[in-house]
């Protein structure tokens, strides 16, 4: 049964090949610290926005009103 259009098993093949690519890039393409810690935080960030997306919690998370 797909999520808002998208089947889980894209959601988790997408999910392996950035945490490989993310995992490759830490490991092999030298830079500093810094800089591998700045580019893990926007990944981690931007796949967590789409994951939320693809399931279709992001409307809720940005529609909540914190006023009463």
């Amino acid at each position: 049964m797909p999520l808002a259009g998208i089947p889980l098993l894209n959601i988790v093949i997408v999910l392996i090949v950035v945490g490989v690519v993310l995992w490759l890039i830490n490991n092999f393409i030298p830079m500093a610290s810094s800089i591998k810690t700045i580019l893990n935080v926007v990944v981690v960030i931007f796949v967590a926005v789409w994951v939320l997306q693809a399931v279709g919690m992001w409307g809720r998370i940005t529609s909540y009103r914190f006023t009463q």
